[in-house]
C-alpha cells in the first residue's frame, strides 16, 4: 500500500498533473466512465501538503469541463438536432423532443447547474441542449457557473479531506470520494422525490 501511495503521490505532485485534469474531466463530460471526480478529488487531497497548487486543480478542473461540456453540445447540435428534424410530428418521440426543448428554454440554467453534479446526467442534459438547439450564449454563460462551481467543490473537497488526514491520504481521498458519492445521491433521491410528487399530482387531476 505504502509504494502505491508513493507511486500516486509522485503522479499527482508532476507538473503534469494539471494537464491530467483537463483531459480527463473534458472526456468525462461526454463519456460519463471517465472518473472526472476522482481525478480531481484526488489532487485536491494531495493540495493540501503543498503540491500540486489547489487553485490550478480547480481552474484545471473547471476548465476541462467547461470544454468537454462544449464538445458535448456540439455533439448533441450536430447529430441530434437533424435526428429529431426527422421524426415525425405526431410520434411521441418527436413529443419528447418538444417537451425537452420547453423545459430547458424555461428552466435551461438550473437544469445545466444542477446535472454538473450527477455523473452520466450532466452528460444527457448537455447533449439534450444540443440536440433542441439551446441557445449557445445562454449555454456559455450559465456551464461556466456551472463548471466553475464544481471546479471548486471537487478541488476543496478533496484539500479539506486532505487537511483532515494529513497522515493519511488514502483516508482522505475515501472521505472525499464518500462525500462526493453521497452528494450524487442525494440529487438523485431529490429528483426521483419530484417525479413521483408530479407523477400523484397527474394522477390525481386525472380523477
Amino acid at each position: 500500500m505504502g509504494d502505491a501511495v508513493d507511486l500516486l503521490h509522485q503522479t499527482v505532485t508532476s507538473p503534469w498533473v494539471y494537464l491530467v485534469i483537463i483531459l480527463v474531466t473534458a472526456v468525462d463530460a461526454f463519456f460519463p466512465a471517465v472518473p472526472g471526480e476522482t481525478v480531481a478529488i484526488t489532487a485536491g487531497v494531495f493540495a493540501a501538503g503543498g503540491e500540486p497548487n489547489v487553485i490550478g486543480v480547480i481552474v484545471a478542473a473547471a476548465f476541462g469541463a467547461f470544454a468537454g461540456d462544449h464538445i458535448s453540445y456540439a455533439i448533441g447540435r450536430g447529430g441530434g438536432a437533424h435526428r429529431l428534424a426527422r421524426l415525425p410530428v405526431d410520434s411521441r418521440r418527436r413529443a419528447g423532443s418538444e417537451w425537452a426543448r420547453r423545459a430547458v428554454d424555461r428552466r435551461g440554467g438550473i437544469i445545466l447547474t444542477t446535472a454538473r453534479y450527477v455523473p452520466g446526467g450532466r452528460t444527457a442534459v448537455t447533449l439534450t441542449m444540443g440536440a433542441v438547439r439551446y441557445p449557445l450564449r445562454s449555454f456559455v454563460m450559465y456551464d461556466a457557473l456551472a463548471c466553475g462551481t464544481w471546479g471548486i467543490y471537487c478541488g476543496l473537497l478533496g484539500y479539506f479531506g486532505g487537511l483532515a488526514f494529513e497522515h493519511n491520504p488514502v483516508q482522505g481521498l475515501l472521505a472525499g470520494v464518500g462525500i462526493s458519492v453521497a452528494v450524487t445521491g442525494l440529487f438523485e433521491a431529490v429528483r426521483w422525490a419530484r417525479r413521483r410528487a408530479r407523477a400523484r399530482a397527474r394522477a390525481t387531476a386525472r380523477r
